[in-house]
């Protein structure tokens, strides 16, 4: 289930501005640790530190490929690769190009492949509307909104009231309201 909250663009030099456009919430993040215990809870015959073990020696080597020039492609997820962040203008002439005057730094990019590209993803992913809930210190959280969530069967919908999931009555009707969930985007750019 994939909680969403709405923000409104507020860049006035946008075509969309004024616009409502929908955030993911992300209610946490899981760590190494954590997907390696995640893992080793599916019936596997290999323990946390086992895997854990794995998965480092994984990142580490990923690192070392990419830094030689390489790609690196997982199946079913994606490919890695590096990319260059210019500075910008650019230089006049080949001649006056420098790594230190036109390049700011290297990044990491990765292309969904397999059962993570985006086609795939629209048909499994459900949506729902996060709802805003107070906590005893006053700050604002966003919540799931209540009522037993089911598997809507996937899917997106341009209602913006059901997002595609359902609630534990089998009814897609708005669970609440609000949109404060904890996005750090600003509402700056269309989905």
């Amino acid at each position: 289930m994939i909680l969403y909250v709405l923000k409104k663009n507020k860049n006035s030099k946008s075509a969309a501005f004024g616009r409502y456009f929908a955030y993911p919430v992300i209610e946490e993040t899981i760590t190494l640790d954590g997907l390696a215990g995640h893992m080793s809870s599916h019936n596997t015959p290999y323990s946390k530190g086992a895997i854990k073990g794995m998965l480092t020696d994984m990142v580490s080597c990923i690192k070392e490929l990419l830094l030689e020039g390489k790609n690196v492609k997982i199946a079913d997820l994606a490919i890695f690769s590096l990319g260059i962040k210019n500075s910008k203008g650019g230089a006049l002439s080949e001649e006056l190009f420098t790594v230190t005057k036109n390049i700011k730094g290297v990044k990491l990019r990765a292309r969904a492949t397999g059962e993570l590209i985006t086609k795939s993803l629209n048909l499994e992913a459900t949506l729902k509307k996060a709802s805003a809930t107070t906590k005893s210190n006053g700050t604002t959280n966003s919540a799931n909104g209540g009522g037993g969530i089911t598997n809507g069967g996937g899917g997106t919908t341009n209602d913006s009231n059901s997002g595609g999931g359902t609630t534990g009555n089998g009814s897609t009707e708005n669970q609440g309201g609000g949109n404060n969930g904890g996005s750090t985007a600003n509402g700056g750019d269309e989905g």
